[in-house]
């Protein structure tokens, strides 16, 4: 209580009165003597009330009152916190002593406009500027939390004695931050009884901004025959490649591997891959590679060279310029080629053998000549072909049939009556008249025949070749005959049947023709019988 007041200790007497021994004289305060005897009377015993309830009876009596003085004499204070008043009441009269009875705990980074120990201004009013909590870190180091007034990360830095370069980089509550632009401040609800003043102004600080640095280190970059130094905040190889827009090919070479970790003074490598065009089984493959021969290129492709394949340009020569390589597939072949000889047939004649029958003795057989010729493709076109040797495989040899040359005389009996011949040859029958013979009735011949027998029945036509003309034939169905006519369609195994021109009869099969005795000379007869027309 600001008011004071004495604690009264109340009794009870015998008679039933209320006393305070601390405010009544020993002699207003009379001693009970069991000694005295009073008279006996009839009294009325009071229920006694409890001294706790009195007591607080009394302090509210006693309390209110004063309370109320003392806020009625109470001198108003204005407290501005970055800029927004709040209006309290008091009787300090020391900076210090208001600050302790708001229950403001100031940070030794707030601002306030009057030393702590000063007294209070005339105008009575306080001005707080809060900092903000700020915790700092800066690469792998612990944080440090401090407060200020500062709104940049640059004047942040620059109040710590923190030199940042530009390739640095900051970070706001984990964004990536200009070193220039303000941190925004985000103030939290406050916490416990709002009524409070001292949470009132607890709740105006801004919660605390993470602030990260991440300094830029110097990193060596050798590009093939270029190199540079630069500064970067990136994590890894590939990190720095890829801020740096460095384009990377596949077949370049990069030390350390993309996914290595950045230390200050790391050297990367890159050895640059060149463009290549192989034409290879027909198709084209673009690449890139730091081969410097054109079999290296081929190794790193995985392309084989089979046999007697070959590059342009050669296997073992440098890269060309235009890396364009042809690889040329060789294919050689043995071609072989067959020329045949026909085989001749040699007639033998065999007396022991009968007239129209033949033996083959000896089969033919064809000359048969190879000739092995290798032919070279490349990229199956062919290239060239040269012929390396022409031999005879197998010998021709003439096919030799042995004919018939004995004749043997035999009679038939016909319905004209007993022949005698001795030969029968199967012919096609057909025959003619004088009128179909193709001659005119006015024409010289007639009519004639080729023996000048004139045309008519018993006259046949054949070939010479194969009946002599004179022979007497006999013909199944027509009877006999005389070969006494020839004709241009009458060739080899025909017979052309002679009628009169009233008497004409159609013929055309095939029948057995005998030819009759006497035999000619060995000179007239033909052994060996053309093997035309075939009886199908």
């Amino acid at each position: 209580m600001l008011l004071g007041y004495r604690h009264l200790n109340l009794h009870r007497t015998q008679g039933g009165s209320i006393t305070d021994p601390l405010l009544c004289s020993q002699a207003d305060n009379p001693v009970y003597d069991s000694s005295v005897q009073e008279k006996p009377r009839i009294r009325i015993r009071a229920v006694p009330v409890p001294r706790t309830f009195f007591n607080i009876l009394m302090t509210v009596l006693v309390a209110v009152p004063a309370l109320l003085w003392y806020n009625q004499t109470a001198q108003p204070v204005t407290i501005m916190v970055d800029g927004i008043p709040f209006e309290t009441r008091t009787h300090r009269l020391t900076v210090d002593s208001v600050l302790a009875q708001t229950g403001i705990a100031l940070n030794p980074a707030d601002r306030l406009n009057l030393a702590q120990t000063s007294g209070l201004p005339e105008n009575r009013t306080l001005e707080i500027s809060l900092a903000r909590p700020i915790q700092l870190t800066i690469d792998a180091r612990p944080d440090i939390t401090l407060f200020t007034h500062a709104t940049t990360p640059a004047e942040i830095f620059a109040e710590q004695g923190i030199a940042i370069s530009p390739a640095d980089d900051i970070f706001v509550n984990g964004e990536l931050w200009q070193p220039d632009a303000p941190i925004p401040a985000e103030i939290s609800p406050p916490r416990g009884n709002f009524i409070r003043f001292k949470n009132r102004v607890e709740a105006m600080r801004p919660q605390p901004a993470r602030l990260t640095l991440h300094r830029a280190v110097p990193i060596h970059i050798n590009d093939g025959d270029t190199a540079r130094t630069i500064f970067s905040t990136a994590q890894t190889v590939g990190e720095v490649l890829l801020a740096q827009n460095i384009p990377l090919f596949e077949g370049d070479a990069i030390t350390p591997n993309l996914s290595a970790p950045l230390t200050p003074d790391t050297t990367i490598a890159i050895e640059r891959s060149v463009p290549v065009e192989i034409t290879v089984d027909g198709k084209r493959i673009k690449t890139r590679t730091r081969a410097a021969t054109v079999g290296g290129v081929l190794a790193q492709e995985g392309i084989m060279l089979v046999g007697q394949d070959y590059t342009r340009p050669p296997e073992d020569s440098p890269l060309p310029a235009a890396a364009l390589i042809e690889i040329v597939r060789v294919k050689e072949v043995l071609e072989f080629r067959k020329e045949t000889t026909d085989f001749e047939t040699i007639y033998m004649p065999d007396t022991n053998l009968e007239i129209d029958r033949q033996v083959v003795q000896q089969p033919g057989q064809q000359g048969i000549t190879k000739t092995r010729t290798r032919v070279r493709y490349e990229n199956g076109e062919e290239a060239f072909r040269q012929e390396e040797e022409t031999w005879l495989a197998q010998e021709p040899a003439d096919k030799i049939i042995a004919y018939g040359t004995k004749i043997v005389v035999r009679t038939l009996e016909t319905p004209d009556g007993e022949i005698e011949y001795w030969r029968k040859i199967r012919m096609l029958a057909t025959s003619y008249s004088a009128a179909t013979s193709g001659k005119t009735k006015d024409h010289p011949a007639y009519g004639i025949t080729r023996t000048g027998l004139p045309a008519g029945y018993g006259v046949v036509a054949v070939d010479p070749g194969v009946v002599p003309l004179w022979s007497k034939v006999y013909v199944p169905g027509y009877g006999e005959a005389v070969a006494g006519d020839t004709g241009g369609a009458i060739l080899g195994k025909h017979i052309d049947l002679g009628y009169d021109e009233d008497n004409l009869k159609l013929w055309y099969r095939w029948v057995d023709v005998y030819v009759l005795t006497p035999i000619p000379r060995w000179d007239k007869i033909r052994y060996v019988l053309p093997q035309f027309p075939q009886e199908r």
